[in-house]
């Protein structure tokens, strides 16, 4: 059950970093205030994923070693 809900939240910041990346894109003007606010959003979600895949490479890594030990 907690591996995924962690999934879930990976897949949801991911998709707001999309959507984020899109929007910035996408625009032609942003005033400040948006910027900010897209800005604030995407490193929550930028931290959520790297300590995902953080966690991610530690189990690999930990289950390579067993294997080769």
């Amino acid at each position: 059950m907690k591996q995924e809900n962690t999934s879930q939240d990976f897949k949801n910041a991911y998709d707001i970093l999309q959507k984020n990346a899109q929007t910035l894109q996408n625009s032609q003007t942003l005033n400040i205030d948006e910027l900010m606010a897209i800005v604030e959003e995407s490193i929550t979600a930028y931290k959520t994923c790297q300590t995902r895949i953080e966690a991610v490479e530690k189990a690999l890594n930990q289950a390579f070693d067993s294997e080769s030990a």
